[in-house]
């Protein structure tokens, strides 16, 4: 009995080759029916670049020459490795959306995630490049020693480009400060305004533009002030030796009620902790319920003005500096001194006085 053949399989072997193919085929749309919903790269799915795959992979039962046999492979590898870069290109939109979507109330970030994304996908489509090439029969090895070279010398000459480049990414991902904190660097103060590829740029309080490189800004101390929760306040106040102690006593129980009856204010201590050159000093110390630093410097105000009408209401005097001349001599004013008084020599001293 004669088979009928066909390039030299039977009828059955195709039939075979083809069935594989065809169930092959079926079961990868299958599966990417199945898991479209939970995996976003499963859907960049490109069905046409798995038909040579599945071909190959029915034509390993029939009999063809090795030419065939190797183009298949070729083109079944090469196919593979274009939709493994477009899956692992996928990949990383799906992270780069995902960390976009936590951080959307952020702008600053926007621009270095597109850079990141940008050089990620470039690199993994040079790879894809490499290995079509590689499996083409090209030798890459060369190539890929010249980019090498080429590479290193590219980095040295924008080394510092590059270093702030990684540092805004730095920036970006660990959030020292975000786009509207308002932020303290060496001497200057201002509100961050952009937070760019290469440079951070700041809104100063007197109203001009400060621009600082990312990469020098991470090496320097950074004050964030609008992560602060409330501001500590210290002041100290002194009041004249002629002040007795029993009204020295009284004193911490009226700062606690100025800084109380301010808002929003939180009352520490006040202590009596000093015998200063002129006078008896206290220290107090409060919390303002704000970062906001108008709100603190109404709450100051409001402290240091009751502060001010408790010891008016009480009559104790504040110390403050006044100058006392003592003049040594026989007379004073055209009048002579008594024979007791001791000589001494003209002197000029700054001190507290009752005032």
């Amino acid at each position: 009995m004669v088979h009928a053949r066909l390039f030299g399989n039977s009828v059955s072997d195709w039939a075979l080759a083809v069935g594989i193919a065809l169930g092959l085929f079926a079961l990868i749309v299958a599966i990417v029916l199945a898991v479209r919903h939970k995996f976003g790269p499963i859907l960049r799915t490109r069905l046409w670049l798995l038909v040579l795959p599945v071909v190959y992979a029915g034509a390993r039962v029939l009999t063809l020459t090795h030419s065939t046999k190797d183009a298949l492979k070729t083109a079944a590898i090469i196919s593979l490795i274009v939709q493994g870069a477009i899956w692992s290109v996928a990949i990383v939109d799906f992270f780069v959306d995902r960390y976009h979507r936590r951080t959307e109330s952020d702008p600053s970030s926007v621009t270095t995630i597109r850079a990141f994304r940008f050089a990620s996908v470039l690199a993994l489509w040079c790879v894809a490049f490499l290995l079509v090439l590689s499996n083409l029969g090209i030798e890459v090895t060369p190539l890929v020693t010249t980019l090498g070279i080429g590479g290193v010398a590219v980095a040295l000459a924008v080394q510092s480009v590059l270093g702030d480049l990684f540092a805004s990414l730095s920036i970006v991902l660990d959030k020292p400060f975000l786009v509207g904190d308002a932020i303290g660097v060496s001497e200057d103060v201002g509100i961050v305004e952009r937070i760019g590829l290469k440079t951070t740029r700041l809104r100063s309080l007197s109203g001009e533009q400060l621009v600082y490189a990312n990469s020098e800004l991470l090496k320097i101390k950074i004050h964030n002030y609008k992560r602060m929760q409330r501001r500590r306040v210290v002041f100290h106040v002194g009041v004249v030796y002629q002040t007795s102690a029993d009204t020295l006593a009284r004193i911490p129980s009226l700062v606690r009620k100025a800084v109380e009856d301010a808002t929003p204010t939180t009352f520490d201590r006040c202590h009596f902790m000093n015998f200063g050159d002129s006078a008896y000093e206290f220290e107090t110390v409060f919390y303002v319920e704000s970062p906001d630093y108008n709100v603190y410097m109404d709450a100051n105000q409001a402290v240091y003005l009751g502060v001010v009408r408790a010891f008016e209401a009480e009559q104790i005097d504040f110390a403050y500096p006044t100058r006392t001349l003592f003049v040594s001599g026989d007379e004073f004013n055209g009048e002579r001194l008594p024979a007791s008084q001791p000589a001494g020599r003209e002197t000029d001293q700054s001190r507290y006085s009752r005032g």
